[in-house]
């Protein structure tokens, strides 16, 4: 399922990133923490791949 937003694509690239060994675990916060924690590699490709064209800044709280 990819994100539905801009903010939830940077998020799980931030997160994938630190699954992959490239960035460190410290450094996530927020969203990208949280999907570091609850995501496997394979659902954070999933969520972070696509275009940002079209997409709102952030999702909608309803």
């Amino acid at each position: 399922m990819p994100a539905k937003s801009k903010a939830q694509q940077k998020a799980a690239g931030a997160a994938l990133s630190a699954k992959r060994g490239e960035t460190r675990t410290s450094d996530l916060k927020g969203a990208s923490k949280s999907m570091y924690e609850s995501m496997d590699e394979k659902e954070l490709e999933d969520f972070a791949k696509g275009g940002r064209k079209g997409k709102p800044d952030h999702a909608s709280k309803s």
